[in-house]
C-alpha cells in the first residue's frame, strides 16, 4: 500500500499524493476556502460509495450482466448528539436485466468494501512530529 504524502498548495487547499495520483481537497467558500474541490470528509465519504461500487461492478461484470445505468446513491444520517455520521445508507439502482435472484449477492458484494471493513474494525492511529 503506497504512503500518502500530504502537501499544502495554498489557501485552505490540501493535496494528498497517493502513488502517482493526487487527491485535491479544499474548504467551501463560506468556510474560508475557494470551494475548488471537495472537503477531505466528503472525499472520505465518497470513498465508501466508490469502494462499494467497484465490488458491485465486479459482480455484474464477472457474470456478464448489464452495467449501463448502474448507480449507487449514498445518504448520510448525522447523529444529533455527536454531530458525526451515525448511519450510511447505500441504495443500489441496478440496470434493467439484472434479476431479483442476484439482489442478495449484490448487496453482499457491496458489503465486502475494504473501506467499510476499516470502519467496522478501525486501525490504531499514531500521530507524532517527524
Amino acid at each position: 500500500m503506497p504512503d500518502v504524502i500530504v502537501t499544502f498548495p495554498g489557501g485552505l487547499k490540501v493535496d494528498a499524493k497517493v502513488g502517482e495520483f493526487t487527491v485535491r481537497t479544499d474548504q467551501p467558500a463560506g468556510g474560508g476556502g475557494d470551494g475548488s474541490a471537495p472537503t477531505p470528509f466528503a472525499v472520505f465519504l465518497a470513498s465508501l460509495g466508490a469502494c462499494a461500487g467497484i465490488y458491485v461492478l465486479g459482480y455484474l461484470k464477472a457474470r456478464s450482466l448489464p452495467t449501463d445505468g448502474l448507480e449507487i446513491r449514498q445518504e448520510h444520517e448525522v447523529d444529533p448528539d455527536t454531530g458525526l455520521v451515525g448511519t450510511v445508507r447505500m441504495r443500489i439502482r441496478l440496470p434493467a436485466g439484472v434479476g431479483a435472484e442476484h439482489h442478495a449477492s449484490i448487496v453482499r458484494s457491496a458489503q465486502k468494501c475494504a473501506v467499510k471493513k476499516h470502519l467496522e474494525h478501525p486501525p490504531a492511529f499514531d500521530v507524532a512530529i517527524a
